[in-house]
């Protein structure tokens, strides 16, 4: 039965505040702050989760430091990935129950829409990735977090809480990257760069589920071995190996048949000579800057696919999570660290130094 506040029921008790990691202003790390912080009020449609783990993702940084054109919501509470146990629901939620152990879908849209209701949410005007674009002092890095029911899937069972959290963001990316957009087959060369990183090493595994063929870019010989571990068929070290020459060593002049991009400046160029005619170049993103150099005659000449993905759907998701629950998709976790320690594993982030994932733990 709801209570005055349209909440159904409660695990146990709740408490007013919460510790959660705060920053009110851009900058480094130090602007990070852990302190308490009340804990936030589910609307009738939203569920209150008790915050088990808590995945880092790139976006955090970008929130911290400040993206041009990106409206970070000030105070803010970072965190777009988690996994916990839903403590209280609305009084209009019907598809979890106190209690329930879930992990989150972290894009948030309007689900009313012409486009949401055509199930392409990301294409909602009022689409936003959770933690990273709402606010304020909206975010999964604190002891409780609460969002829409819709975001919530079941925890796999065979995950633990820190493995569990760190899936969504990543894998619905890499999933519509690779699936969706890329639609991938047997036998493709698929260049990945940041083989190592939280959508590199998913982006391996997902080309041995379809049979194509995966060439890991990695800088390191710590990072190679990982990605052997995975499954890489091929294996470049950046640091050591010039990625062209290696690329015509491996498929010669052909080329590859998809790149999976999301460095953007630093190897955009590198991306479309290692691209075979009629060739699929799939992007999420430019972690190392925007500004791309293309010289557009491959793009005619050479008939090339430029494609742009974006988070993918909660059914895209869902449809990743069965090969998960499956064990053919496995996730990684270099470090687990508690939320206190925020800084220190986003120091350790922007040291390039993540093999998977690093967890936070309240």
């Amino acid at each position: 039965m709801a209570d005055a506040h349209g909440l159904i029921g409660a695990r146990g008790h709740i408490p007013d505040l919460m510790k959660a990691a705060v920053f009110d202003e851009h900058g480094g790390v130090d602007v990070l702050r852990y302190q308490d912080m009340p804990v936030p009020k589910p609307g009738p449609n939203d569920v209150l989760v008790k915050v088990k783990a808590a995945a880092c993702n790139y976006n955090d940084l970008w929130a911290r430091r400040g993206l041009p054109g990106v409206t970070i919501i000030l105070p803010h509470i970072s965190g777009s990935d988690a996994s916990g146990i839903v403590e209280q629901v609305g009084s209009a939620v019907t598809n979890v129950k106190v209690g329930d152990e879930i992990i989150h879908h972290c894009g948030q849209s309007c689900r009313v829409c012409d486009a949401c209701t055509r199930g392409q949410e990301f294409f909602c005007k009022q689409f936003k990735i959770f933690g990273f674009q709402t606010g304020p002092l909206i975010g999964t890095y604190g002891e409780y977090v609460v969002f829409p029911a819709v975001q919530a899937l079941p925890k796999p069972e065979n995950l633990s809480w820190e493995e569990a959290s760190t899936l969504s963001l990543c894998l619905v990316t890499a999933w519509r990257m690779l699936v969706t957009r890329a639609r991938i087959q047997a036998g493709d060369y698929v260049l990945i760069w940041g083989g190592a990183g939280g959508l590199g090493y998913l982006a391996i595994q997902i080309c041995k589920l379809f049979n194509a063929r995966p060439i890991a870019v990695v800088s390191g010989s710590k990072k190679a071995k990982f990605v052997e571990e995975l499954g890489a068929e091929y294996i470049i070290d950046r640091d050591v190996q010039n990625v062209e020459e290696e690329v015509k060593k491996i498929v010669g002049r052909r080329g590859v048949d998809v790149v999976f991009e999301h460095v953007g400046r630093a190897t955009f160029p590198t991306s479309i000579v290692c691209l075979k005619w009629g060739g699929t170049l799939v992007t999420c993103g430019a972690t190392s800057g925007f500004d791309a150099q293309t010289d557009v005659r491959y793009l005619w000449t050479k008939q090339m696919n430029f494609l742009g993905s974006h988070l993918g759907s909660r059914a895209e998701l869902s449809d990743a999570l069965a090969f998960v629950a499956s064990g053919q998709i496995r996730p990684v976790i270099s470090d687990i660290l508690p939320l206190k320690d925020i800084a220190k594993a986003q120091q350790v982030m922007e040291r390039n130094e993540v093999m998977g994932k690093m967890v936070l733990v309240p």
